[in-house]
């Protein structure tokens, strides 16, 4: 019986080591795409191409949405790929969960493009149900119902991680370690993957709910349009999902800097109890400082916006600082061989820290009155992602398939070539709304048009070097599957 244990154990890895490899080859495949829509977009916005405002803000609604959507399909396979070398995790909900996102995908895009809705990834009620004849009922219907399935399947996912997490732990509670946070305990002492794995799973689900939430309310609004919803409610629970949502992506993916570096240096990321209150706080704060998207929305309650601000400045320090801190220590006199993995590891770690400070700058409500609606902020978003998720996730891409620990000589100039070229990109988003350019404007003025035209020629090198490291991942592939 033991040894069937084992061989449907070894067989379930394997399922599992498929379904991440499966995940990231559709991550960076559909990366690419969303990044050219980007680019159509910025093309547009520079007057260098005339592109229909209909359809801008389709592309702007597909690209919003696919990329919050991609960004959690690669992390989930960051996340899933190293917390099973620690806890048993059935192979089974990967799969149920990459079928539910192509069927939602498929449902997005077929709403967006011949259905023509251009409602942005945040569906803001009553929007959906007011176009102005721009798009059809069916479309919003389409389009969230779209949203509702990929919830359903990262729900499925998120409540995997948190039954493996229990099995194994005892708790979630253990799997954040309080027993020896604030037990004193030496015992059965987690990971940092473990911890962050249990942290994703608990703000996750709840923001995965929220989300249903509206989203079925929505749903029901579109079908009997005389049931009204509370805007404020809807805009709440929407922005509580969107934020926690897009934030856990990133919590996804440092867990390649956790069991990376140390690989690499010979150093183990230790466990402790600063990390784990850091890791603790920040489960906390992520799920409450959303309210700094809400500042300019009058009718919230004042304590709710001194929460957002507040804690949005706290929130930024407990997990980046044991990242941060703990990165360059396991780094300083490691005598590290400087390649592509490791340069990209050293980038999202900046990326991340440093994506902070536009996103605090805009939570400031004296900023945020006048910044809000701008370009800063999608300047702060794409900082995050492009330098701080993305690095992640490619490093990962490239570790896995690489032969004894070795990448192209010359891999770690592509990492700086790429950190050149997304620093300028994200740069020219925050120049922008530093001059009070408009947000979400298809169409911009000439005295704007010079920023966006740097940036259109600075996407073209990201998305240049991102082929590059896609290339290489899916050319590899094969040989890395027949070496098992």
């Amino acid at each position: 019986m033991a040894d069937a244990a084992f061989t449907q154990g070894a067989e379930t890895a394997d399922r599992g080591r498929l379904w991440v490899v499966l995940y990231l080859a559709t991550t960076g495949l559909v990366l690419l795409l969303m990044m050219l829509a980007g680019l159509w977009m910025r093309l547009a916005q520079s007057g260098w191409l005339d592109t229909d405002p209909a359809l801008f803000y389709q592309l702007m609604t597909v690209h919003g949405t696919g990329m919050v959507g991609i960004a959690a399909l690669g992390g989930a396979a960051v996340l899933w790929h190293f917390l099973s070398a620690h806890i048993r995790l059935h192979a089974w909900v990967m799969g149920a969960n990459f079928w539910l996102f192509l069927i939602g995908v498929v449902a997005i895009l077929a709403a967006d493009f011949p259905g023509r809705f251009g409602g942005a990834w945040t569906f803001l009620y009553p929007l959906p149900a007011s176009s102005q004849g721009v798009w059809p009922v069916w479309a919003a219907a389409l389009h969230l119902g779209g949203l509702l399935v990929i919830g359903v399947g990262f729900l499925i996912w998120c409540l995997e991680l948190a039954r493996g997490i229990i099995a194994t732990y005892g708790g979630l509670g253990r799997g954040l370690g309080w027993h020896v946070l604030f037990g004193g305990s030496t015992k059965d002492v987690p990971p940092p993957t473990v911890v962050a794995a249990t942290m994703v799973a608990i703000v996750t689900i709840l923001a995965l709910i929220a989300g249903a939430t509206v989203l079925v309310m929505s749903l029901i609004n579109l079908a009997f349009p005389s049931v009204e919803l509370n805007p404020l409610l809807a805009k709440n629970l929407i922005y509580f999902f969107g934020h926690t949502f897009i934030n856990a992506t990133i919590y996804m993916g440092v867990i390649a800097v956790y069991e990376l570096l140390p690989r690499i240096t010979g150093r183990p990321w230790k466990t402790t109890k600063v990390f784990l209150a850091g890791w603790t706080l920040s489960t906390t704060m992520v799920l409450i400082i959303f309210p700094h998207h809400l500042l300019m929305d009058f009718a919230m309650p004042v304590w709710a916006m001194a929460i957002g601000q507040v804690f949005s400045y706290v929130n930024s320090f407990p997990v980046l600082v044991v990242t941060g801190l703990g990165a360059l220590a396991i780094l300083h006199r490691s005598g590290i061989r400087w390649d592509l993995v490791s340069t990209l590891l050293l980038i999202s770690v900046f990326g991340w820290m440093a994506g902070v400070i536009p996103a605090v700058v805009d939570a400031t409500v004296a900023v945020n009155s006048v910044m809000h609606n701008t370009l800063w902020v999608p300047g702060h978003f794409h900082f995050y992602l492009l330098l701080g998720l993305l690095p992640m996730i490619f490093a990962f891409m490239i570790h896995l398939v690489r032969v004894e620990d070795v990448t192209p000589r010359g891999g770690d100039l592509a990492a700086i070539l790429y950190l050149l070229f997304g620093l300028t990109f994200v740069t020219m988003f925050l120049v922008g709304g530093w001059a009070s350019v408009p947000r979400r404007w298809a169409e911009h003025l000439p005295e704007w048009q010079i920023w966006d035209q740097i940036a259109v020629i600075t996407a073209a090198g990201v998305i240049t070097l991102t082929t590059v490291f896609v290339a290489m991942f899916l050319a590899r592939t094969p040989a890395m599957l027949a070496k098992g």
